[in-house]
Parts: structure tokens; sequence; C-alpha cells
């Protein structure tokens, strides 16, 4: 566990501090050296700080604009090995191309992404992403253009989960989208494939999942949430679930679940699936069954921009790949 502390009489924003100091301190540790090679990025510090790796003079602070005034001693702790977040041997190895595009207009474009891929770069700028192979696309589309077009991150999938991702083209509807997301006017829906419990019917049933969530390791393990108390930090989290249908994914019998979010939180649906003895297969962090990958897709984004009405759909399981075959 690595322990950076910071002191300044400044009066500015604690992520502004950090994203100007963060990586100078780095750069100057020896053993850290070797993993910093470039900047850190604005939604790195973010992450940092809702973690609750940051401390203001001796206590946690979770809120990126939480503004420092007077003399204030910064402490950020965290594990280098999970900080930088290098490589891992299963990436997949993809390139950007018109296939990939989902809808696109002047503001926005909606990317089908695969399993297995990062949505975007880590700190030492060795990992392919998504959000660099959306850029690159662009780019060649405009080659004129001297510096790299905008490509804006608004939301996140796992890595590991595939389906439907929004990017912004210009930062002139960043406000509008974020509000968007925040105020949780739109839908989004997700298939996930899991285990049948033994003696499951197949009807279809649908239920909903309400529980506050937070994270429930350690900073210095692996992330994993669950059920925390409201007093304790949890934030309220729902899912509307419906069971559509028996399928066999891996010659194992198993239950194609359609998921909508009505709340946006780390791994939300994998741990409401889990909470009802539904673990989501390839999710072995929740007690889902090893698998080819975590049978997580992003189905449907839809939601209303400026008046004008986005409805996207991303390539059903069924033709995305040739695991699946129906009971």
């Amino acid at each position: 566990m690595q322990e950076l502390k910071f002191s300044t009489s400044q009066t500015e924003r604690l992520d502004e501090f950090l994203r100007r100091e963060l990586p100078r301190a780095v750069v100057s540790i020896q053993v850290l050296r070797a993993y910093s090679t470039t900047g850190i990025s604005n939604s790195k510090i973010r992450r940092l700080i809702l973690a609750g790796a940051v401390q203001v003079n001796g206590r946690p602070v979770l809120r990126p604009a939480f503004e420092l005034r007077g003399h204030s001693i910064i402490t950020v702790r965290f594990e280098a090995e999970r900080f930088f977040y290098e490589k891992q041997p299963d990436d997949l190895a993809f390139e950007m191309s018109d296939a990939a595009v989902l809808y696109e207009d002047e503001n926005l474009i909606f990317v089908d992404k695969p399993a297995d891929f990062p949505v975007e770069q880590t700190i030492t700028g060795n990992r392919a992403n998504l959000h660099d192979a959306v850029v690159d696309y662009l780019w060649k589309r405009q080659p004129e253009l001297r510096n790299p077009p905008y490509v804006g991150i608004m939301h996140r999938l796992d890595r590991t989960t595939s389906g439907v991702i929004l990017f912004t083209k210009t930062r002139a509807v960043n406000k509008e989208i974020s509000e968007v997301f925040q105020s949780h006017i739109l839908t989004k829906q997700y298939l996930a494939v899991v285990e049948a419990p033994r003696g499951a019917k197949g009807q279809a049933s649908q239920f909903t999942v309400e529980m506050f969530m937070g994270r429930v390791t350690g900073k210095s393990q692996q992330g994993k949430w669950g059920q925390v108390a409201e007093s304790r930090g949890g934030q309220y989290s729902k899912t509307d679930i419906r069971v559509l249908k028996k399928i066999t994914v891996e010659g194992r019998h198993c239950l194609l679940i359609e998921c909508s979010l009505h709340t946006g939180r780390t791994h939300q649906i994998r741990v409401h699936l889990a909470s009802r003895g539904l673990p989501i297969l390839g999710d072995e962090l929740y007690g889902g069954y090893p698998a080819k990958r975590m049978y997580l897709h992003a189905a449907h984004l839809a939601f209303t921009l400026n008046g004008k009405k986005y409805d996207v759909k991303a390539a059903h399981f069924f033709e995305a790949t040739n695991v699946f075959s129906r009971e």
C-alpha cells in the first residue's frame, strides 16, 4: 500500500489539486516510476476520491469538488498494482469499424462495446481501450485535423460487459447528457444469463430488487459491492428483473434475464442478481460459475435530448455469439 502526502495553503478544488500534484509525486517515487508514463485522468482522480482513498486533515473526503481552504494536509493511499490497473491477460484485441457504430449524429456516437475490452485508458497509457479506439476511428474519417477529435465519456460499462455505450463528440452537450444520467430519465436495459436454480420453471416471472449498496471490501482488495446500510454510507439502488426464458449456454442450463435499471450503482445488476441466488454466469466475484466470459450485455439505451429522441439497441446475445442454444 502506497501513501502520499501533500500540503497546500491555496484555495482550490480537491480534484484539481490532485490532478496537478499526483502525477508529479508518482514520478518522483522510484517504486512507482515504472508505472507512470502519462498523466492521470480526471475520471481516475474522481474514482480515487469516491473510493475513500483521500483524506484532508485526517478526515476522508468523498467529494471531488471539495474546496481546500487554509493550510491543508492531503493524504492519498492506494495499492499500486490496482491503482494503475495493467492490461489484463484476457483483454480483447479490438479495432473500431463502421460495424461497431450503432447510431451517430453530429453530437453523439453510440458504440457496440465488445466484452473483455476496457472503456477508458489507464494511467500508464499502455492499455488498448474503447475510448482511444473511437478517437482513432473518428480521426481517420477526418485526416485533415491536426489534433485528435474530442470524444467524451458520459457513462461506463465494466470491462467484461458488452453492449451499448454512449460517447459525446462535442463538449456542448456534456452537461445535458450528464443531467439525463444523473436524473435517471432514460431507459437502460441489460440482458444477463444466470445458471438456472434447481427446480426453476420455464415460465416468465418478474420481480424488483431494492437495497442500499456500498463497497464491502477493503481499499487494498479487489473491489466488491454489496448491501450496506444507509447509515453507513449505502446508496439506494433499484432494478426491475424479468425472467425471459430457459436457455443453454456452454452446456449449462440457464435463464435469460432482462434487467431494467432505475439507478446506476457500481456492479448493481451483478449484486442484485446474486442477492436473489442468481449470480451471472462467468461472474466469479459474486458466485457465478466460471465461463468463457461474464454474460452481461447492455442491450438498450433510450432518452430524449433537446427534444430529439434516441432509442438505440445493441445486437442481441443470440446474434453476437454462437455459444447459445434455445430450449
